[in-house]
């Protein structure tokens, strides 16, 4: 299936959140996992001198090579297979032919499309040997997502996300994105519910099992505002400072959450090693 048959699927977006049988968290492990190894397969290129460009292809044969569909290919008109977003970018950077420098911190975003089900996940690279305070800030990102994560039950709401990646940032004095959010999806790209990264314990909208959707916080070291450029897609920080952003996909479980996007070689955060924790 491609990204044009989905969008022509009987699943458009209602405005009702949909609950996923087993069958359907089948579908999501299998896009998951795929999502995951493209990601693998992609950190060891992420090195000075090799265009996002590069990238970008590389990931677009893997896709076609495990039978899968770059979902940000042709959507809304975006016209490349990932998205790269590199320092003060925040998220949707366009790959290009500009090389990456040493000291360079890239966010790498992939969703596949694999038998109709969407896959999307995003991590931090860093080029060589970066600034301690884009360490510290990929760390605080890092750990943002995974209490948000965290928070993920039946019975608890939207906000508690949200409130649980808040409270930390601005604990560690960075601050949260507000322009963009994360989102359901499934057999639909983009789907209810939308997830904030900021928010009330208790406010917003119910977790029930079987709902999917992804957490990918964006975090900023400085002020939290963000402008939109010329070409439409790429979001930048207006004060230039350092951003970052992980992502995983994940479905609600009887007992949690289940993460469809982990990685199967544990090469989950920098610096990519297999032999970390999952967490």
């Amino acid at each position: 299936m491609t990204f044009v048959d989905a969008q022509i699927a009987p699943t458009r977006k209602t405005g009702h959140i949909k609950l996923h049988g087993p069958e359907a968290f089948e579908g999501m492990r299998r896009a998951g996992r795929l999502t995951a190894e493209a990601l693998d397969m992609l950190s060891e290129f992420v090195t000075a001198g090799v265009s996002t460009d590069k990238l970008d292809r590389m990931a677009f044969d893997f896709a076609m090579d495990h039978k899968a569909y770059p979902a940000p290919l042709g959507y809304r008109g975006y016209r490349k297979s990932i998205c790269t977003s590199i320092n003060h970018v925040v998220c949707h950077g366009i790959p290009d032919a500009r090389p990456l420098r040493e000291g360079d911190i890239v966010n790498v975003d992939v969703t596949l499309l694999v038998d109709g089900w969407h896959g999307d996940s995003s991590r931090m690279y860093c080029v060589g040997a970066v600034a301690r305070r884009a360490e510290r800030l990929i760390d605080v990102t890092y750990e943002a997502l995974m209490r948000g994560v965290d928070a993920v039950k039946p019975g608890a709401t939207t906000g508690d996300i949200g409130w649980a990646i808040q409270e930390f940032v601005e604990s560690e004095r960075c601050s949260v994105v507000r322009d963009f959010c994360g989102h359901g999806l499934g057999r639909l790209f983009h789907d209810e519910p939308n997830i904030l990264h900021y928010g009330r314990p208790g406010e917003g909208v119910k977790l029930t099992p079987g709902m999917f959707f992804t957490i990918e916080p964006m975090i900023n070291l400085g002020r939290p505002q963000v402008k939109i450029l010329p070409d439409g897609w790429t979001a930048v920080t207006r004060d230039r400072s350092l951003s970052a952003q992980f992502e995983h996909t994940i479905g609600v479980t009887d007992a949690g959450c289940e993460i469809f996007t982990l990685s199967p070689r544990g090469l989950h955060r920098p610096p990519y090693t297999p032999d970390q924790p999952l967490r």
